[in-house]
């Protein structure tokens, strides 16, 4: 007997959880966005991610796409909500206002379901809106997917939390041991205000090898030294590795930055000092990137790609946009190569924040005498000499 799984929200997260829950059970997904469900319907996704795209045209899945909440919960055993969960910069917290909303409705249209929230929450979230809207049903499973690669990590997860031990979350967790690809899968069962913490720790502890290695890089440029030998050999101690040490411009994206200054605000009357550095390091370096860039007394600067990483679609708080005003702030002309930018994200003279965007890469490698690119990128050989960037291992 198959289960019936709902899934609200369907960006990469939701999405690729609607994939690999698909292979086993009878899954509706529900989005507001119109659009967004009519091309899912023709089999079209609406994120960059090769494996939800392979599974939507050649996988035999049985998942259905919907915009009408009445239909997507009726009869399911779990609703899982993946709706955004932005960070409000006035506040200082997240805004979870769309997960409360659909666990109103949840609790309204099937109130014998278990809801599942994925979405990023601030640490303590379960326990309170259990109180204020009157519901047990409100579980919470944290998510480890990187953009771009979320269906993989789903079929092959690190791990799997969820913030309860209980039957209902043995049985969830069943769930997704059974549609993903690996059968020995480290299962962890806690309390919900430690699943909470395990997601915003786990996230602040990667920004901070980010930024250990970016302040490593910056140290090397100053004293003239090189970074790749320095960085070789720290990692070659087994305790520190050669993984996730690639500098960069910044960690940016859509979970990195809103996590950290999350758990940083979730400290208010706790002591400490690392993650208020880890979060003031992100804008010490893309303060110094932008410094050593204006040290070449550009003319024209160009930004090569916008994206957030290799393999995204995404432009949420990319650290090369941060490099770029920073730039711009100093009176210096800069133009963009960006050929996955749409009309809706140009101003009204078609600019993106007023610097000219060239969809052919020849024009705008002719017009730019400096060319700042996070990663390098094949197309960008012929050029080299113009390139600033700090990528040093060709991977994120």
């Amino acid at each position: 007997m198959t289960t019936k799984i709902a899934v609200a929200g369907l960006g990469y997260v939701g999405l690729s959880m609607a994939c690999l829950l698909a292979r086993d059970n009878e899954v509706v997904g529900l989005d507001l966005d119109e659009a967004r469900v009519e091309g899912l319907r023709q089999g079209r996704s609406p994120i960059h991610d090769e494996d939800i795209e392979r599974f939507l045209e050649h996988e035999d899945l049985a998942l259905t796409f919907t915009t009408d909440p009445a239909e997507a919960y009726a009869g399911a055993e779990f609703v899982i909500i993946a709706t955004p969960t932005n960070y409000d910069e006035v506040t200082n917290y997240f805004n979870t206002g769309s997960v409360e909303s659909v666990i109103a409705d949840v609790a309204r249209l099937a109130p014998e379901a278990t809801m599942v929230v994925k979405s990023t929450i601030p640490v303590g979230f379960i326990e309170d809106v259990r109180a204020r809207l009157g519901t047990d049903q409100v579980i919470f499973s944290p998510e480890f997917l990187r953009e771009g690669r979320a269906l993989h990590d789903n079929l092959n997860p690190s791990r799997i939390v969820v913030g309860e031990d209980s039957t209902r979350a043995r049985r969830f967790a069943e769930l997704l041991v059974k549609g993903a690809d690996v059968d020995d899968v480290p299962l962890l069962f806690t309390a919900p205000t430690e699943a909470e913490a395990i997601k915003l720790f786990a996230n602040t502890y990667l920004a901070m090898r980010v930024a250990f290695f970016n302040e490593l890089d910056s140290f090397a440029i100053s004293r003239g030294l090189s970074s790749r030998q320095i960085i070789d050999g720290v990692g070659l101690d087994p305790r520190i590795g050669t993984h996730y040490n690639n500098p960069s411009f910044g960690y940016g994206g859509y979970c990195l930055p809103k996590d950290t200054r999350q758990l940083l605000a979730n400290y208010s009357e706790v002591p400490q000092t690392l993650i208020t550095a880890i979060v003031d390091a992100n804008t010490t370096r893309k303060d110094f990137v932008a410094f050593d860039i204006l040290d070449r007394q550009p003319k024209v600067v160009g930004i090569h790609r916008l994206l957030m990483k290799a393999g995204s679609d995404n432009f949420r708080e990319s650290s090369v946009q941060g490099i770029m005003k920073r730039i711009k702030a100093k009176g210096i002309k800069v133009v963009v190569f960006e050929p996955e930018l749409t009309a809706d994200q140009l101003d009204e003279d078609g600019k993106f924040f007023g610097s000219k965007v060239y969809k052919k890469l020849d024009k705008f490698k002719a017009k730019a005498d400096v060319i700042v690119a996070n990663r390098m990128a094949d197309e960008l050989e012929d050029v080299r000499e113009k390139v600033y960037t700090r990528d040093l291992f060709g991977s994120d």
